[in-house]
């Protein structure tokens, strides 16, 4: 098991921030540390400098014997080289000794700096050299000035400070994310908390949103929003539960009668009426089952194979297979190309044509046919494939219209289950429309009611 799976998630933000902070202190302690030596460097180097220029100055006047015995700065030494390379003044530490150094300044420039650690010095110690050149009428002289270079050193107390500033900054750090984590997390703990108690009979609760905007107001958001779905799913699962008992008991109560009065009274029974009567009851089972398995398969997205067909063939070759009961007025514009599968939207335009002959007094009209692409819709870039169904019949009122598309629901006007199927033809041809991207509403009409199919036009045939 690793840290991570032991540490609660404060303590691992805690420990990153600390561990950042201790990373950023040493490094801060580091470049500090060099700052000043190289501060150190520079503040040796411009005394040096200014050793060497005060005797400059003293050359080019004429007067380079003249070199003081003490100079500005910590052991700084001087040699005065003249043209032919002969020391001609010095310090006392260096005088009587050749030149310290062998290097001039590189034209145009009239000094130059070197680090030299043999010649004159000792070996187990470098110097710092400035080099000038003084040009006088019988040629170019040298003044060199040196002193030793500091060794890389860090004080103590320095390096005490350092170390305990940066202890109390990671600390302190480490600390207050801690806190200001566990603090940001309180809402989460009583998130969970709720959710905990949150089971199939108490889907009604719901989880604190904490009153600051940020992502944990929005995580709550997100948890009430999906247990708002969550319960209504449910619920459209216990109302869908209750209803398809009702109508599968429905089928199967008529059948047990028939039978059970077929066996009370076997010499007044007609076997060919009583099989007719549980032949209707067992097909009407049967359609409720199909209808069943078909949105089970919808709802759990089954995939289905896609193909060029052409809505008006689709049509025309379900009309052929029919015994309309009404009569029916087709107009097909041939060319209406969809990418469809072929029995899921035959079973759309079945249960379409089902709906519009079951509630027609006489006429049932379709359409097929193509129209240019929406402005605002992405679904229909390429055009929208139309089929309308239109019967003359009592029409559906504008606030009912939705609820014809709802599972096991029959209008008031349909409520005999001779007049009206299972209540599941609708919301199956609504769901294979919106399947294959389309949609499938009722729009207004002078009379009866008008059903409206539209899905994406494609290009392909």
């Amino acid at each position: 098991m690793g840290i991570g799976d032991e540490w609660s998630v404060r303590s691992r933000i805690a420990l990153f921030a600390g561990t950042v902070v201790a990373l950023v202190c040493l490094a801060f302690s580091v470049v500090f540390v060099w700052a000043l030596h190289l501060s150190g460097r520079d503040k040796l180097m411009q005394e040096v400098t200014e050793a060497g220029g005060r005797v400059a100055y003293m050359v080019d006047r004429g007067k380079a014997g003249d070199v003081p015995a003490e100079l500005p700065g910590q052991d700084t030494t001087v040699q005065v080289v003249d043209p032919q390379g002969k020391v001609r003044a010095a310090t006392p530490d260096v005088r009587g000794k050749p030149p310290m150094a062998n290097f001039r300044p590189p034209a145009p420039l009239r000094r130059d700096t070197q680090e030299v650690c043999d010649g004159v010095f000792s070996v187990d110690r470098c110097h710092l050299v400035v080099a000038q050149e003084v040009y006088r009428d019988d040629g170019a002289w040298l003044v060199y000035s040196a002193a030793p270079v500091a060794a890389f050193r860090v004080s103590p107390i320095l390096v005490t400070g350092l170390a305990a500033g940066s202890t109390l900054a990671t600390a302190a750090v480490a600390y207050g994310t801690r806190r200001s984590v566990k603090r940001a997390l309180t809402p989460v703990r009583a998130i969970r908390a709720e959710l905990d108690e949150i089971n199939a009979s108490h889907l009604g609760r719901r989880v604190p949103v904490p009153e600051a905007k940020g992502e944990i107001h929005d995580l709550a958001q997100s948890i009430n929003y999906t247990l708002d779905r969550l319960e209504e799913t449910l619920e459209q699962q216990r109302r869908f539960t209750s209803d398809a008992s009702h109508e599968l008991r429905s089928p199967i109560t008529a059948i047990r009668a028939q039978v059970e009065d077929a066996l009370l009274a076997p010499q007044e029974t007609d076997m060919r009426e009583i099989g007719q009567a549980v032949l209707k009851s067992l097909e009407r089972l049967q359609a409720i089952a199909s209808d069943l398995l078909t949105l089970a398969r919808l709802d759990a997205g089954a995939p289905c194979e896609r193909e060029p067909l052409d809505l008006g063939g689709l049509v025309a070759a379900e009309l052929d297979t029919r015994r309309p009961v009404r009569k029916i007025v087709s107009q097909l514009t041939p060319g209406v190309i969809v990418r469809g599968d072929r029995i899921r939207l035959g079973r759309l335009v079945t249960n379409l044509l089902d709906n519009a002959e079951r509630h027609a007094a006489t006429t049932v009209r379709l359409e097929v046919r193509s129209e240019d692409p929406p402005d605002g819709d992405p679904r229909f870039r390429s055009g929208v494939a139309v089929l309308e169904v239109l019967d003359d019949g009592a029409g559906i009122a504008p606030d009912q219209r939705e609820l014809v598309f709802q599972r096991f629901t029959r209008l008031d006007t349909a409520r005999s289950r001779n007049a009206g199927g299972a209540g599941l033809g609708l919301p199956i041809a609504r769901q294979i429309a919106e399947s294959h991207g389309g949609s499938l509403t009722i729009i207004d009409s002078p009379r009866g009611a008008h059903f409206l199919l539209r899905l994406p036009l494609s290009r392909e045939g």
